[in-house]
């Protein structure tokens, strides 16, 4: 399994030539924009090079907002008040990422894992969504989640689309702030003391539900991810954020979760790893020891709402 292990690691990073394309090979505007943020951004990050990139912002007045991945805007902070501040900031975290053993292509995965497509644009100003969706893969195994997104905003200055400032660090598909969530644990509810990380019952109030097939430790190309019940457990809820994301949903969504694992002695270390994944209230959920697919440890399907 170690040989096998080596190589799922080594497929991860043949990552198709057209994650380099240009989603707009026909708008001027907005295939400038996609190279300013994604193509060259990524380049520049890698190479640790903020000279790559310093063309492409507006000194005057520039401002960054932190949302530090909270929904909540209350939480939001003046986290960048001028370029300097966001120019330190930026190196000090490509060096960071330069400096971590990475198990796949680092560049291939960033593209991967970039989603650039919706750009409002009026006149001379854009407002653009960035977001990052799925997982790199570290040397160790590990995965690490990238489920965010930027909103930047953009002005055309002498032909050249630049970045005037940013909302930066929101959590994908935020959505709006409820006086009622659309989840509840009904107060009245109790459970045997010997509950693992699960609710009993649960209020759902819901414009569309979102339903997802079982997913399992595999990536892209259908390859294993990894041999031990935690490393698949890990990568196994990565493509369940990953799936939710496609429909505007993130894991504190899910109300439902069903579990299969091919041997339930598993169960307590499974356990360590599927409650980092959640807030409360925690999905329902329920577990069945079976077969499964030559390899795979444990799947996983869930049901969240969307509001």
């Amino acid at each position: 399994m170690k040989h096998r292990a080596t190589k799922n690691l080594q497929l991860r990073t043949k990552t198709l030539n057209k994650v380099h394309n240009n989603p707009f090979p026909n708008d001027s505007d907005r295939r400038d924009i996609w190279e300013m943020l994604v193509q060259r951004d990524i380049k520049a990050y890698i190479a640790q090079d903020w000279d790559m990139v310093a063309g492409d912002f507006i000194e005057e007045n520039f401002m960054g907002i932190d949302s530090g991945r909270q929904a909540n805007p209350d939480a939001w902070t003046m986290g960048f008040p001028d370029l300097e501040t966001y120019k330190t900031e930026w190196l000090r975290q490509a060096k960071q990422t330069a400096a971590t053993a990475w198990g796949e292509d680092l560049e291939q995965a960033f593209f991967r894992i970039t989603h650039l497509r919706d750009i409002e644009i009026s006149g001379n100003s854009a407002l653009v969504h960035k977001k990052f969706i799925g997982s790199i893969a570290k040397a160790n195994g590990e995965l690490v989640p990238t489920d965010w997104q930027t909103l930047y905003r953009c002005r055309k200055i002498d032909g050249s689309w630049k970045i005037a400032g940013f909302v930066g660090y929101m959590p994908h598909f935020s959505g709006t702030i409820q006086s009622q969530p659309p989840i509840k644990l009904p107060a009245s509810a109790s459970q045997h003391k010997t509950a693992g990380p699960y609710s009993p019952v649960l209020e759902v109030r819901s414009n569309k539900l979102v339903v997802i097939s079982g997913q399992a430790a595999l990536d892209m190309e259908g390859e294993l991810i990894g041999d031990t019940v935690e490393t698949q457990s890990k990568a196994t809820l990565e493509n369940c954020r990953a799936q939710l994301s496609q429909a505007g949903c993130d894991l504190n969504d899910v109300f439902k979760v069903n579990v299969y694992l091919t041997d339930l002695k598993n169960w307590p270390r499974f356990n360590e790893i599927y409650k980092t994944y959640f807030d409360k209230p925690l999905p329902v959920r329920t577990a069945v020891g079976t077969d499964l697919i030559e390899g795979l440890l444990v799947e996983i399907e869930m049901w969240a709402a969307k509001s």
